[in-house]
């Protein structure tokens, strides 16, 4: 190939085309033009030019020279240059890497398509008191389903699986090419069994021989008690179902707990405001505050302080080992705006007693002044 030959050109794309364009663009004409599956006279020589312009294109000094001298070698006139010989399958190796990177087993020299189906995910929302309990939901959505006309075999009624004739059963079709250099071997998939080596006799007609196809479904969901935000339930089979009956896929179910209005969630401990008197805070005593199922009584000790902790055992969120955690009362001590004349004096002798002075009045004072 000339060494003036635009590769911009062969390939397609702009000037200005990034990496991924100049890859995309190869990929989808080198399937064009394969020698071993092009209907094109010329597809030998276009696919050599193909991989040439990838070569070059690919990499960013080759095509920094050639958009600068139209050339990936000003001094040699070929792409490779710099003194060495031109090698016209010097890209074999990127050019497989590239035409087959989106398959698996593919280094390994064997063709494969995924035939398993794949783990698909849900997600659900269930409050606190659900959590707490324990509970079901159902979760609908769609999905490959295996094919019941068939179950999932891809053969039509009163047909079978037969080994594939064109790669008889291993799923690559194996070409030769030879050479000067020699003789080079590539490796396909095979695309009329869709490289899994089987091939329905005849098809099936809901399913068109896959063994699956789109469906709406419900599945029912149990939910544990003590159940963590952020948890996954895992319902085996109903993710997507294997191509003709290989291994259908899991759907994992994500759990979302929702934030409750008064209480808050700790691993297994619950966490609430409670307010306390400042006489049971003083004195100690018995409170009711509201729980995850309804009222709880909390034991006050007596001079619990404003912000500290008083713990009810047992009554936070079940544990999905056994057991539960504990509500966690942090503590909110209510001072009294308004007293009786009585109230006031037991308070003021008690503010006494614990060794404060009783505040004079305007009158007492100004009879200690003048000395009366």
């Amino acid at each position: 190939m000339p060494a003036t030959r635009d590769y911009y050109e062969v390939l397609g794309v702009p000037r200005e085309a990034s990496a991924d364009q100049i890859k995309k663009a190869f990929r989808s004409k080198a399937r064009e033009y394969h020698p071993d599956t092009s209907e094109h006279t010329d597809a030998e020589e276009r696919f050599k030019e193909l991989n040439e312009a990838y070569e070059v294109l690919s990499d960013p000094e080759k095509r920094a020279t050639f958009d600068q001298y139209g050339t990936a070698d000003p001094r040699m006139g070929f792409p490779g240059g710099g003194g060495g010989v031109y090698d016209p399958f010097g890209g074999v190796g990127d050019l497989f890497s590239v035409f087959f990177d989106n398959m698996p087993g593919s280094a390994g020299g064997r063709v494969k398509t995924r035939t398993d189906g794949r783990d698909m995910r849900a997600q659900i929302s269930i409050t606190l008191q659900e959590a707490a309990s324990g509970t079901t939901k159902e979760v609908r959505y769609g999905r490959l389903g295996g094919c019941e006309t068939c179950a999932g075999t891809g053969a039509a009624p009163g047909g079978s699986l037969k080994t594939c004739p064109v790669c008889q059963g291993t799923g690559q079709v194996v070409s030769e090419r030879r050479t000067f250099l020699g003789t080079f071997q590539s490796v396909q998939p095979c695309m009329n069994c869709e490289t899994i080596g089987t091939i329905a006799d005849p098809p099936c007609p809901t399913c068109a021989g896959q063994g699956r196809h789109e469906t709406r479904e419900t599945v029912t969901v149990e939910i544990p008690a003590g159940v963590l935000d952020g948890q996954q339930i895992n319902v085996p089979g109903k993710g997507e179902a294997g191509l003709r009956g290989a291994r259908t896929g899991d759907l994992g179910v994500s759990v979302r707990v929702q934030a409750h209005d008064f209480l808050h969630r700790d691993g297994d401990d619950l966490h609430a405001q409670a307010t306390v008197p400042m006489w049971v805070a003083t004195l100690g005593g018995e409170i009711e505050v509201p729980g995850l199922f309804g009222p709880v009584q909390a034991k006050v000790p007596a001079g619990v302080q404003n912000q500290e902790t008083v713990v009810v055992r047992g009554d936070g969120m079940p544990r999905q080992r056994g057991g539960h955690g504990d509500l966690v009362l942090h503590v909110n001590i209510s001072v009294p705006r308004k007293l009786s004349k009585q109230q006031r004096v037991l308070l003021t002798d008690f503010a006494e007693s614990m060794g404060q002075k009783k505040s004079q009045s305007t009158l007492e004072r100004v009879r200690d002044w003048l000395g009366g």
